[in-house]
C-alpha cells in the first residue's frame, strides 16, 4: 500500500473497519473471498513455514479426515505469533528433521512447502499414539495401494525419523 500513496492506504483501513477486509496479521490483510477457499497464503503467515500432519495427508489423499486447522511444521527454537483466524497448530521440529523431504507445491495459486508422501506416512507412525491407530492404518494402508510409492525412499526417511523398526514391522504385516 506505501507504494500506492496514502489515500490507498486510508481506504484499505476504512474497509477494515466497514468489515470487507479482515487483519491476518500486522501488515497483512485479505478478503472473504480470500478466506473462504481451502488454502491459505502459508509462506505470507508463517514465512518458512512447512504444511505437515493433518493437512498434509488431507492434500495427498491419505486419509478421510479433515483437517480442523492448518497444520503448521516450523523449527523447535523459532517463536511466531499466529493469526486468530484462520486456525493454525504449529508443530516445532529440530533443525536436523524439519527439512527431510520437504517439496513444492502449487495449491489454489498459493506456492507452499509440504512434507512429500513418503515423509507425511513416516510422520503418521511416529505420530500414531497421538492420531490413533486407526488414522495411522488407514494411511499406510492408502499410501500402500499408490502405484508411484517408493518404499526404498520410505524406509530411508523411516531410519532418519526413528521410525524404522516400526515401519518395517507395519510393512511385513501389510505386505
Amino acid at each position: 500500500m506505501k507504494e500506492k500513496g496514502r489515500a490507498a492506504y486510508y481506504k484499505m483501513l476504512e474497509s477494515v473497519r466497514q468489515g470487507e477486509l479482515i487483519q491476518v496479521r500486522r501488515g497483512l490483510y485479505a478478503n472473504i473471498d480470500q478466506l473462504s477457499n481451502s488454502m491459505i497464503d502459508i509462506e505470507a503467515i508463517i514465512p518458512g513455514g512447512i504444511l505437515c500432519l493433518w493437512s498434509a495427508w488431507s492434500i495427498h489423499q491419505l486419509t478421510t479426515s479433515m483437517p480442523q486447522a492448518y497444520h503448521i511444521a516450523i523449527k523447535r527454537d523459532r517463536k511466531v505469533v499466529t493469526p486468530s483466524f484462520p486456525s493454525i497448530e504449529l508443530h516445532h521440529y529440530t533443525a536436523s528433521i524439519l527439512e527431510i523431504g520437504v517439496s513444492k507445491m502449487v495449491l489454489e495459486g498459493y506456492n507452499i512447502r509440504i512434507y512429500d508422501i513418503e515423509r507425511c506416512v513416516c510422520d503418521a507412525i511416529k505420530f500414531r499414539n497421538k492420531i490413533g491407530i486407526d488414522v495411522c492404518s488407514e494411511i499406510i494402508d492408502n499410501y500402500l495401494t499408490r502405484p508411484e510409492r517408493n518404499i526404498s525412499k520410505l524406509l530411508d526417511y523411516a531410519r532418519q525419523l526413528r521410525v524404522g523398526t516400526i515401519l518395517e514391522n507395519y510393512l511385513q504385516v501389510k505386505l
